[in-house]
């Protein structure tokens, strides 16, 4: 009798633990389509809007402060890997995040 009443213990345990992560994935859940184009248009904007400064900061200085060299090619690079470096730094942290909920459920 007393085997029987360890696998029962054992069984609502294993349950209440199943029951407990699907829950918590309803209420966070984050692997719908939208959730996944958000995420594509932020990492998008944040490479975008840097981009797109350093283009315009360039055509200013070509018009006003010529060189041998081209501002606007110069700062397009420059914004493209800022926008890059935003864009991987945000990534990063949306993974740690995820991986510390993770964590704490288990």
């Amino acid at each position: 009798m007393v085997k029987n009443q360890k696998k029962q213990v054992a069984f609502s345990t294993e349950v209440a633990g199943q029951v407990k992560r699907k829950l918590k994935a309803q209420k966070n859940d984050t692997s719908s389509v939208w959730s996944g184009f958000a995420v594509f248009g932020i990492v998008g904007w944040s490479i975008t809007v840097p981009t797109l400064l350093g283009a315009i900061a360039g055509v200013w200085l070509d018009t006003g402060y010529p060189q041998s060299f081209s501002w606007t090619i110069t700062l397009l690079l420059v914004g493209v890997v800022t926008g890059c470096a935003i864009a991987w730094k945000w990534i990063n942290k949306e993974n740690k995040e995820i991986n510390q909920n993770n964590q704490t459920d288990e």
